[in-house]
């Protein structure tokens, strides 16, 4: 199976999380984080801090490495979608629109799981209460979980 490396940040601040309507590709039409593919010769951090900046206008300065998932799709079942996902503590700038992002701050009791990718609703919890994670995670048609495993850690693979 081909492994390929993704990043999800998802910025907090005094009990909100920046989240960004996806406006086209992969995923649009859901309240996601920013991330992306890790391009070749860049590191897993450095591929995060860039795609939150493409993706909403803002410059990460602190991030916490808290989970990592696997996610496989019944419509291509030879890729793994490795997602390394960071909380982002401390940022500058201000969120702002892309052509492929609208951030908006969520209170963390009000998040939009109706609107979101269905493993969010499992894992979500456990980053909200700062714990780290791993998860794997296997989509059918509609994008609707077949299986998934979730456990909690307390060591994360490195990201060497």
């Amino acid at each position: 199976m081909k492994k390929r490396l993704f990043t999800l940040c998802l910025a907090t601040k005094e009990g909100k999380i920046l989240l960004g309507m996806k406006k086209r590709g992969f995923g649009m039409g859901r309240w996601n984080g920013f991330g992306g593919k890790v391009e070749a010769g860049e590191t897993i951090p450095e591929a995060a801090r860039r795609e939150m900046f493409e993706e909403c206008g803002v410059g990460v300065e602190n991030m916490e490495y808290r989970g990592v998932h696997e996610f496989i799709f019944e419509s291509r079942p030879d890729e793994i979608m490795v997602v390394h996902i960071f909380c982002v503590d401390s940022f500058v700038g201000f969120p702002e629109e892309t052509d492929e992002m609208k951030p908006k701050w969520f209170n963390f009791e009000n998040i939009p799981y109706k609107d979101m990718w269905a493993d969010d609703e499992y894992w979500f919890p456990l980053f909200l209460e700062n714990k780290k994670f791993q998860g794997k995670f296997y989509f059918g048609k509609g994008d609707k979980i077949l299986s998934q495993e979730l456990k909690e850690v307390s060591d994360l693979p490195s990201l060497e």
